[in-house]
């Protein structure tokens, strides 16, 4: 935990060793504890990330209190699967009933460690109390699902002297485990689940629609059996109400079945239990469908699974062309074209692949590329055969065809704002045909969604608002919408679930996706659970960065700088180059790999399908 804590405490001489013993590295329980005094912010062995498997040492013989504290502090952050080596610091009544999978808390620089007031007397020369304290940044719950937290973090540890063997062992603690920000982002890895939406098909073949459902597990603890395990237990309970999953009920791994990975053939076999037995073909491949788009982001390089049921008996396999041929996820669609307003704010279209320049952008087909009505930002469907359009002034919404011979016909929405700030949203579809919109007239603020574009618009509730919107972007799923919303001057950005219980559509349990950006001024989903953001961070400088739904933190650089930025446009296949309208340079993509290129100087509002 060196990397998280900090300052103050003194090394005590040859303590602080790392081993290699067979390809996995030892760290020294009892680094960096001061003999005596009060115990600051406690410094760990530091270590690289080398992707080897790092274990503690269990304590010492005769080891002190504050020695016996920090090797289980440090145990806590090792690659031992079931917390052998942490327990080895406990007493056994402590170690049976400590439960560290229970949850996970995530301070900003790890925990201080200070021992609490002592009451005087014979008594208390034989116990002894510490507090942790830091400043929470997050929790994993029980089911592994991530949620930013804030304020601060204090427990107590106690740790009694046994009478006959005159050992220094904790007592009593507090549930789950705790470890600093940068120990926690070493050990654990994020994973998206897939379960299928419970009510969302594609429109044009009614094939079931996956959803993402993000957890973190420990990324050098088996982690593959570790999402298999969480697959088959069942989505978060935040997603649970929309989503379903193919594996009937009770289903789990076979009996001591651990360690798994693909084969040298890049093949997966997954042994199940009973409940699984008797699945038909059809659910089977489903199932196995759930499994390949989990475990592909995990391990890029799996190519099938197999499910066997009791006894070895195969019940069916999988590959991805399978897979993709059973369900439909976002961040396999490659979009064909990308599409934004030209200066004469006709709807123009760019071939996916071509090169960076604007020459080759076209005219769509239809009375929006004829410039019939100037437009101020359109959506595009994600089979891309429909279009709706906001005209330039934010007061009326359009919907037609991308046909030569399409009509514009009268608008399905219209606002009543007095500014043009407080009018339309830029529109948004989902993969069902839906297209959601948001009216920001502050008299009468509203959120709309339409049965295939063309469906009367129907009032969405969001009951837990807590301000106005001010953009909206549905999921391709259908079942999770990202709002940007104002309060108080301040935006944030939040992601909620879609409910749908017949009388009327409702966005409900929203949650922060970038709790430390405020002034948010452009996003755009950027992947199956990911999105990318402008805004400004809490006493910073407008930034753009990719962020998770569940508002982790995700590993890898941020897109390159851009200032002024007014609209950004990405596609869930991560393939497909990021692109956003600069009052500075107008239309601009961001290749892999590469800087800014300008696409169109005179170009606004570029979109991709969705």
């Amino acid at each position: 935990m060196g990397d998280d804590r900090e300052g103050g405490a003194r090394h005590r001489p040859g303590r602080a060793v790392a081993y290699a013993v067979c390809g996995a590295v030892l760290l020294s329980g009892c680094a960096s504890m001061p003999d005596s005094g009060d115990l600051r912010d406690v410094e760990s062995t530091p270590r690289q990330d080398t992707g080897v498997r790092v274990f503690a040492m269990p304590p010492a013989e005769d080891a002190e209190p504050s020695e016996i504290m920090q090797g289980f502090l440090e145990a806590l952050t090792s690659d031992d699967p079931e917390y052998d080596t942490a327990r080895k610091y406990l007493t056994a009544d402590a170690a049976r009933t400590w439960r560290p999978e229970r949850s996970a808390t995530v301070l900003a620089n790890g925990p201080s460690v200070v021992p609490d007031h002592q009451p005087a007397g014979r008594e208390a020369a034989d116990t002894l109390t510490y507090v942790l304290a830091g400043t929470r940044v997050a929790t994993v719950d029980a089911q592994q699902a991530y949620a930013p937290a804030d304020g601060s973090y204090r427990n107590r540890v106690h740790l009694a002297k046994d009478a006959k063997s005159g050992q220094w062992r904790i007592d009593s603690l507090p549930q789950g485990v705790v470890m600093g920000k940068t120990d926690f982002q070493r050990n654990y890895t994020s994973v998206s689940k897939y379960y299928f939406a419970s009510h969302t098909t594609v429109r044009t073949t009614g094939e079931p629609v996956a959803v993402a459902d993000p957890v973190f597990v420990r990324s050098k603890v088996d982690p593959v059996t570790q999402v298999v395990r969480s697959l088959l237990t069942g989505p978060t309970s935040w997603l649970g109400p929309v989503v379903r999953s193919s594996f009937p009920t009770g289903t789990a791994l076979r009996k001591g079945v651990s360690g798994l990975a693909p084969d040298d053939r890049n093949n997966l076999t997954v042994p199940l239990n009973a409940k699984a037995a008797r699945v038909g073909s059809d659910r089977c491949t489903e199932m196995a469908t759930q499994l390949l788009f989990t475990l592909r982001n995990l391990t890029p390089t799996l190519e099938s699974v197999e499910l066997q049921g009791p006894g070895g008996r195969r019940l069916c396999d999988l590959d991805e062309e399978g897979a993709e041929a059973a369900a439909w996820h976002a961040s396999a669609q490659r979009p064909d074209n990308l599409y934004f307003l030209d200066g004469k704010h006709r709807l123009v279209r760019l071939p996916t692949g071509a090169g960076g320049t604007g020459t080759s952008a076209v005219p769509v087909p239809g009375p929006l590329g004829r410039g019939e009505r100037q437009l101020g930002s359109v959506a595009v469907s994600r089979d891309e055969h429909t279009v709706a359009g906001v005209d330039a002034d934010g007061r009326n919404l359009y919907v037609s065809s991308l046909e030569p011979d399409g009509s514009l016909g009268n608008p399905v929405v219209s606002s009543l704002g007095v500014d043009p700030k407080d009018r339309l949203t830029t529109p948004s579809w989902d993969a069902g045909g839906d297209l959601w919109v948001a009216d920001r007239d502050p008299r009468d603020p509203k959120l709309f969604v339409m049965d295939q574009g063309v469906g009367k618009p129907v009032r969405v509730t969001v009951p837990e608002l807590p301000g106005r919107i001010r953009d909206v972007r549905v999921a391709a799923d259908g079942v999770r919408v990202a709002l940007v919303v104002e309060k108080d001057g301040k935006q944030s950005l939040l992601i909620g679930r879609v409910e749908d219980s017949g009388e009327r559509p409702a966005v409900v349990e929203l949650r922060s996706a970038a709790p430390d950006l405020e002034q948010i001024t452009a996003m755009s989903w950027a992947g199956d659970s990911r999105l990318v953001a402008v805004g400004l961070e809490q006493g910073g400088v407008h930034q753009m960065r990719y962020v998770q739904v569940d508002g982790s933190t995700l590993e890898g650089p941020a897109p390159a700088a851009l200032s002024g930025v007014v609209a950004i446009a990405a596609s869930e296949d991560e393939r497909v180059p990021l692109v956003a309208y600069s009052e500075v340079d107008g239309v601009v993509r961001l290749p892999s790999g590469a800087q800014w290129q300008k696409v169109d100087k005179d170009g606004t509002a570029p979109v991709y399908p969705g």
